[in-house]
């Protein structure tokens, strides 16, 4: 669950073109970085762990950036095709890949590891239509599908497609500690050296990596120094200890951005903020209510003030550049007038409740913005306590009791794969017995069979999709069980000289350092 109070930037696949020697002379690349470990085990992972598991693990595919000419790049495959139906899938490995143990890279091997995420896997629903894994030799992986499904998405996505070496997923099912000590089982470029809990990750670049002689500019080590707090990562870059900081103060940027030493990237990211209404609780339950709150809040300053310019309005809870993002749906904007009539036509004419509002006490950004929500509502006559709880303690509050649960929940979230209809819009807000992420509990027939019809079309016609779910997206608009306030943009700021750092919103939490090198400023 750290993972929704924290984020980074991703490299779209370009190839570093440095000598393989850092910003400071040394084959070293020194990391500041708030991405804790919860768990090293690469099928269970499902939080800010990925930050390093991308670069020891690989997916049978890469998601190129939006906008790209092909929608996916060859990983531990080199080729794939889809039936007509987009029930049969086959994939062709790539020769010649062993695993960190030595081990080559098999069919067998990539059967092994999905069934093991499909079996418990932090991202178990990327596979939930998966019947059966066929390998008729080494090199060739055919999924059975149940249901038309878009695998090239689940064999890309963040979390759900690592392949592992047999023997360690073996290992794991007999000690399921077994990866917590440190060990990796991969076929990325690197591999985990040291780990200090809370404080420090080092990677080793794995000598017999298969894409080594494609990638000459990276790094020999990466020592990542994992630091929770901004300025603490503002301090170790500004000192010369580190030659990259993921986390920076936002409303500072602007001092590296004047600073010869420092070169700043901004990001786009698939990460959004939102809020979820409690619609088991009056006068919440009312959608007119909802609707009035919503067109109460000052997203321009929002965005101004709590990410201090560093993001863009939502057009609910899909973030821009990710399927099925429309330009059609209206962005999140103020309008106190339209708030107040709202209000009165649902018979609270002068407001006269209270609401309690829950955020990530860890979360700068939520802890910025979290008072101009309490003071714009006031305006229309709703007054709201604010409650910072680590995220945690949030989360487990909300898992409990919705009617003693809080009023307002805030949330950071990202889409585990390319494709933010059967993960935000599914996993936000479609009705569940017990929800996992849907915190507003709202429930709607209408719009669960909009999703899931949409779901069922997009592997055969995704136009068809888009439209439902840009029904549903309306829906959500018109409803309102949550309030949808901006999507994210990251700054990068990195050492001058720094080479081969791009922007993949499918992979926002994400560096990739053997795509990095040096070169001329």
């Amino acid at each position: 669950m750290a993972a929704m109070v924290a984020a980074g930037c991703g490299s779209s696949g370009g190839t570093g073109t440095g000598s393989g020697s850092g910003p400071a002379g040394t084959s070293i690349l020194d990391v500041a970085t708030t991405a804790a470990v919860t768990t090293w085990d690469p099928v269970k992972s499902f939080s800010t762990e990925v930050y390093y598991l991308a670069n020891v693990y690989e997916p049978l595919l890469w998601a190129n950036p939006p906008g790209a000419a092909e929608r996916f790049r060859p990983g531990l495959a080199v080729s794939w095709r889809r039936s007509a139906d987009a029930k049969t899938w086959t994939f062709r490995l790539r020769s010649g890949v062993t695993f960190h143990d030595g081990s080559p890279l098999t069919a067998a091997a990539v059967k092994q590891s999905i069934l093991a995420v499909k079996d418990r896997g932090g991202a178990s629903f990327l596979w939930s239509a998966l019947d059966r894994i066929e390998t008729p030799d080494e090199q060739t992986v055919v999924f059975r599908m149940s249901a038309p499904t878009e695998v090239d998405v689940a064999a890309s996505s963040m979390y759900g497609a690592w392949i592992v070496a047999p023997r360690a997923l073996a290992a794991a099912a007999r000690d399921e500690r077994w990866f917590e000590r440190g060990r990796d089982a991969g076929t990325g470029p690197y591999s985990i050296a040291e780990y200090t809990p809370g404080k420090q990750v080092v990677l080793r670049a794995y000598p017999g990596y298969w894409g080594a002689s494609e990638n000459g500019g990276a790094f020999r080590t990466v020592n990542v120094q994992i630091a929770a707090d901004a300025v603490a990562q503002q301090q170790m870059l500004q000192s010369g200890q580190v030659d990259i900081a993921s986390s920076l103060p936002l409303e500072n940027v602007a001092q590296f951005e004047h600073d010869d030493r420092f070169a700043v990237e901004v990001c786009e990211s698939s990460l959004s903020y939102l809020g979820f209404f409690n619609t088991t609780r009056r006068p919440l339950d009312d959608p007119k209510v909802r609707r009035a709150l919503a067109l109460a809040l000052p997203y321009d300053e929002i965005i101004d003030v709590g990410a201090e310019g560093f993001g863009t309005a939502a057009r609910g809870p899909v973030p821009k550049g990710v399927f099925p993002y429309d330009e059609e749906i209206p962005a999140s904007a103020q309008d106190l007038a339209e708030a107040r009539r709202l209000l009165a036509e649902a018979g609270h004419p002068n407001g006269g409740f209270t609401l309690r509002l829950t955020y990530a006490a860890e979360n700068d950004q939520q802890k910025q913005f979290a008072p101009l929500i309490k003071d714009a509502l006031a305006k229309i006559g709703v007054k709201v306590t604010l409650s910072g709880k680590l995220f945690n303690q949030q989360w487990e509050e909300a898992k409990g009791d919705p009617r003693k649960a809080q009023d307002i929940f805030l949330l950071l979230y990202w889409p585990t794969a390319s494709d933010a209809g059967s993960d935000n819009l599914a996993t936000l807000f479609r009705s569940s017995e017990r929800p996992f992420f849907n915190l507003s509990y709202w429930r709607s027939a209408t719009y669960d069979r909009l999703v899931d019809e949409a779901i069922g079309l997009t592997a055969t016609d995704r136009d068809g999709a888009q439209r439902l779910y840009t029904r549903a997206m309306r829906l959500l608009i018109d409803e309102a069980p949550g309030i949808y306030l901006y999507d994210v943009r990251r700054p990068v700021v990195v050492a001058k000289g720094l080479t081969g750092l791009e922007c993949n919103p499918n992979y926002s939490f994400n560096l990739f350092f053997h795509e990095l090198g040096t070169g001329a400023a």
